[in-house]
């Protein structure tokens, strides 16, 4: 089985550094051509099916990406991105927060809470669970997983584990970028 991770194209949001969470977005211009930039690089990739986060931004790029593959796509609520509560919508420049640093949100050891965001513990067992249930029910099959970049965390944390400092590695995939994992 392989796992392909793909991160959803852009949004206006992302153009201006907002931060999304569970915000529902929708692709700009630019996010619909990275999404057919990447329907073309998947076609070489042996996909079976798709699971997408149920937000608009990630809807649609595995909408896009499948007009050429035609595989069955499941929408799971898991896949959504990490809700960020009070800081939705604001820039890091706008918040000047002195907890804003992955040190502390993204270590999996604190599981800090803090002013709506979701913790990274409630971030990962949604994901983590998913990634479970895809392996019990789809062994055989190869899925791409259409989501965000906070949710990528938590995938690297289920096949990397944490860090020596409890930080859940981010795995930087750009809009539209991908990565693989073999199970």
């Amino acid at each position: 089985m392989k796992l392909y991770i793909i991160r959803h194209g852009q949004t206006n949001w992302n153009r201006k550094g907002r931060i999304q969470g569970k915000t529902d977005i929708e692709l700009n211009e630019e996010g619909i051509e990275q999404a057919k930039e990447a329907r073309k690089i998947l076609e070489e990739y042996p996909i079976d099916m798709i699971v997408s986060s149920t937000l608009k931004r990630a809807r649609k790029t595995a909408e896009i990406i499948n007009e050429s593959k035609k595989v069955p796509i499941l929408f799971k609520e898991a896949l959504e991105e990490r809700g960020f509560g009070e800081f939705e919508g604001k820039t890091r420049e706008e918040i000047q927060d002195e907890i804003w640093t992955s040190e502390i949100l993204d270590n999996y050891n604190l599981n800090k809470q803090y002013k709506g965001v979701e913790t990274i513990q409630e971030l990962c067992s949604r994901v983590w669970n998913l990634i479970d249930e895809l392996k019990e029910n789809y062994t055989d099959k190869n899925i791409l997983l259409v989501t965000h970049g906070g949710v990528t965390r938590a995938i690297s944390g289920y096949f990397d584990g944490a860090n020596e400092n409890g930080i859940l590695e981010d795995l930087k995939l750009q809009n539209c970028g991908i990565k693989m994992y073999e199970i």
